[in-house]
């Protein structure tokens, strides 16, 4: 039995899948690892935990599920975005990675708006905002400047696991897009960025395509993990190109709504003509020469995982929906917004906070359930706003992660985007997608689109309730006038929590 892998690196976890010819997952494992958050807005990892997390899992894949190593014909991988890893000249690491969610880097967003401007825009597709890598590269050369000089090498999360697979240095197209140093539509590394904020230009890697032959694994990887030298490694992409390769994202007509630690609303573009003017991320897909735009919301499944262990920790996830069941549309009027880390889509505001508006004494846990669970799909809805400007032949959603293990979460999707909400038989988001983009790679399928064809099946369809619509229309025009009713507030807060950590 032949059978590629795809490796899953998460924020907080990695997930190893092996995928046989069918599309069928033969086995899966899976390595949790820490986040460290030392300070308030820092989020840090250590890249070796990657490494060991990732070869921990193939370990078992091979002892405990009898996958044998001549079997495994080639390895994918999809990456958490953005993360800064600093190599020194011996490739070695400098210091822990500086994560996605990592809000640390507000001054040097600012630096990076005056001194380039809209032209920022033009060049990467993107505005810059503290979760990108440009920013917290320039936090480190001002903040630890004795530690950038050491660095020989910028590299993402997923990158420095492969690299430590088959020792090649490179970062695919998908994945530096994220970093905001890339020239999206030129495809390649900005000269006028780097030149702007005097980089080194050295320290960018290779460029390499998702579905670009890297390498094959290592001889002392080998022998660590148990693999075959024979294997055959590709490059790999961010978590949510991925993530929509393995969802079947490759019309225009479709979007791919997927909650998971944070959340994300993505949709496929085939030309890179369409112009969001930094509304919303603009990055190059996984498939060669083409891009996709992506609105994210910081805390979405994180927002419930919060709550759920704050409120109701002896709960299991389905008695805690079931609670939700009991209240209403719109929560009988008590209104969540999901800020608990900041905001990325539409607000790209570091210090916003969340809040519960609305509450009185006749509320019960049932209500502020739902209305977590519904507050974080208006957020969601304030990124489909930005994509209906530019389309109107949205019509179908199709739902990932942690929003589509849940009917009523599922139903609540369709009523408030008022479209079709489509889930997935073999849901496996992103980890699927890199194993997709490794059967490509060796020659299962001709193109990924064959890939999705083979590997992607449709399950339950969730239609708009048309009362339900009308009703979260009205609850969404309350919510949409939140944020700039608490944004000083929320600001002030954190300046005192700030000066309360000198």
């Amino acid at each position: 039995m032949k059978v590629v892998l795809g490796v899953d690196l998460g924020t907080s976890s990695v997930k190893v899948s092996a995928l046989n010819k069918s599309g069928k997952i033969v086995a899966q494992e899976s390595y949790d690892y820490p986040v460290f958050q030392e300070r308030p807005g820092y989020s840090e990892q250590n890249p070796e935990d990657w490494v060991l997390g990732t070869t921990v899992a193939i370990v078992r894949l091979l002892l405990n599920d009898g996958i044998k190593s001549d079997e495994i014909e080639g390895i994918s991988y999809s990456g958490q975005m953005h993360g800064l890893v600093l190599l020194d000249k011996e490739n070695k690491v400098i210091r822990p990675a500086i994560l996605w969610n990592d809000t640390r880097t507000t001054t040097q967003v600012k630096e990076i708006e005056e001194k380039m401007g809209n032209r920022f825009i033009d060049i990467t597709g993107n505005r810059a905002l503290e979760g990108f890598t440009l920013p917290k590269i320039l936090w480190v050369k001002e903040n630890e400047p004795e530690l950038f000089a050491k660095t020989k090498t910028i590299l993402l999360p997923k990158d420095y696991v492969r690299f430590k697979m088959t020792g090649k240095l490179g970062m695919d197209y998908s994945d530096a897009a994220g970093t905001v140093v890339l020239d999206v539509k030129n495809k390649q590394w900005s000269d006028e960025i780097i030149s702007v904020f005097q980089l080194p230009r050295e320290v960018f890697p290779k460029l390499i395509e998702s579905v670009e032959e890297v390498g094959t694994i290592t001889k002392n990887f080998a022998e660590f993990s148990g693999l075959s030298t024979k294997t055959k490694v590709f490059g790999g992409a961010a978590d949510n190109a991925a993530g929509a390769v393995g969802a079947g994202i490759l019309k225009s007509n479709t979007i791919m709504s997927s909650i998971g630690t944070s959340g994300v609303l993505l949709k496929y573009e085939k030309n890179q003509s369409v112009d969001y003017h930094g509304k919303v991320h603009f990055f190059n897909h996984a498939i060669p020469n083409s891009y996709y735009a992506m609105g994210v919301t910081l805390s979405a499944g994180d927002a419930n995982s919060w709550f759920k262990k704050a409120f109701g920790e002896d709960y299991s996830f389905a008695e805690w929906v079931e609670l939700a069941k009991k209240s209403t549309v719109g929560s009988n009027g008590l209104i969540f917004t999901p800020y608990i880390s900041g905001e990325r889509t539409p607000y790209a505001d570091a210090d916003i906070r969340g809040s519960f508006v609305g509450i009185d004494r006749m509320h019960k846990k049932g209500d502020f359930i739902r209305a977590v669970l519904e507050g974080i799909v208006f957020s969601f809805k304030d990124i489909l706003k930005i994509f209906e400007e530019k389309s109107n032949s949205i019509d179908t959603v199709i739902a990932i992660g942690g929003g589509a293990k849940s009917e009523l979460w599922l139903q609540i999707q369709a009523d408030i985007f008022n479209k079709k909400v489509v889930t997935l038989k073999n849901e496996q988001g992103p980890g699927l997608g890199a194993a997709m983009i490794a059967a490509n790679g060796v020659g299962w399928f001709d193109t990924l689109q064959g890939a999705v064809d083979t590997f992607v099946s449709y399950n339950k369809v969730y239609i708009p309730n048309e009362s339900n619509v009308r009703k979260y229309a009205e609850v969404y025009e309350i919510y949409n006038k939140i944020y700039e009713q608490t944004k000083d507030v929320s600001h002030e807060l954190m300046d005192f929590r700030r000066s309360m950590n000198k």
